[in-house]
């Protein structure tokens, strides 16, 4: 039976490379594409068919910034598959990034240099907007959206006999100082992309802790520093083929979920020489507050259903 694999932000980017790779790895694979524009996905589907044809490759249309997208979505997936290997919590954005050019020379000129290139801690500040759910975009799409996404695919991923597992686009610019229990949302400070990729570790340890019995396992995977839609425009294209890795995000597909540790990040790198590897790196998670996270999630998935609910009536 064909292993089925569903990824999020799948027309782009690092999605898009990701389905590449996978299929490189194993082309007796069902990817499911799960994205926004259908046009695109249907062209990004053709061009994986033509390069494996032995492959099965279906869209599903669906837009994380969205409820009531996500869980339509979810529906149309529940009703192709009775079950999911892999899920690809990849989908995500950097919206309107503004670049500190002070900043950055001050960078280069310090012992943090190395630091600020893999993170762009310090570097990088973000304008947030607020969604028609009345969340703010950049925790909605990177992380809640896609929480919504598991809890409705929970039937399809949780079997204890063949586990299942999660696979979150983390990054290294994921700072603990940039998250707050009582802002959540990080709706008043100035690096949201920072707080929703801790929120997205912090979500992955309780995960772990509350569904491993279950069969369904989660981890963490920082591609490193790469050149995509949502990066290209901040530094000239000289500066990112100074900095590209190539990344290695198929890692965790060859691994026993049962076998990783949920409190490492697993990232990608390059030696000097071109040499690409994957390394572990321990997360800054207080086990507590992901645990304490993970229950304001569930009080406000509460509160954000019934509205979802009322928009579908309406429709």
């Amino acid at each position: 039976m064909r292993k089925v694999v569903l990824i999020t932000g799948a027309s782009s980017g690092i999605g898009l490379a990701l389905c590449s790779r996978l299929l490189a790895e194993d082309d007796d694979l069902h990817l499911c594409l799960a994205c926004r524009n259908l046009s695109k996905a249907r062209a990004v589907r053709d061009t994986l068919l033509a390069s494996h044809p032995s492959a099965e490759v279906s869209i599903v249309q669906m837009d994380v910034s969205s409820l009531q997208s996500v869980v339509r979505g979810a529906e149309e997936v529940k009703q192709k598959f009775q079950r999911l290997d892999y899920l690809y919590l990849n989908a995500g954005i950097l919206p309107n990034p503004q670049f500190n050019l002070k900043a950055f020379f001050c960078g280069i000129f310090s012992r943090n240099v190395i630091h600020m290139f893999t993170t762009a801690e310090g570097i990088l500040t973000q304008n947030d907007s607020v969604t028609a759910d009345g969340l703010q975009e950049v925790f909605e799409t990177n992380l809640f959206g896609h929480f919504i996404l598991i809890r409705e695919l929970e039937p399809l991923l949780c079997h204890a006999d063949n586990p299942s597992q999660l696979i979150w686009t983390s990054s290294r610019n994921a700072k603990k100082a940039n998250f707050s229990l009582e802002d959540i949302q990080h709706s008043k400070g100035p690096e949201p992309y920072s707080s929703s990729k801790y929120a997205t570790d912090l979500l992955n340890v309780a995960l772990n802790r509350n569904f491993n019995q279950k069969g369904l396992y989660s981890s963490v995977m920082c591609p490193g520093v790469v050149m995509t839609n949502m990066t290209y425009g901040i530094l000239p294209p000289f500066i990112w083929t100074l900095l590209l890795p190539i990344m290695w995000l198929v890692w965790l597909f060859h691994q026993k979920p049962e076998s990783l540790n949920p409190l490492t990040k697993y990232a990608s790198a390059t030696t000097g020489f071109g040499t690409n590897y994957v390394t572990g790196q321990k997360m800054d998670i207080d086990e507590d507050t992901a645990e304490k996270f993970y229950e304001v999630l569930l009080e406000l998935e509460k509160r954000v259903r019934t509205t979802v609910q009322k928009s579908d009536h309406r429709s």
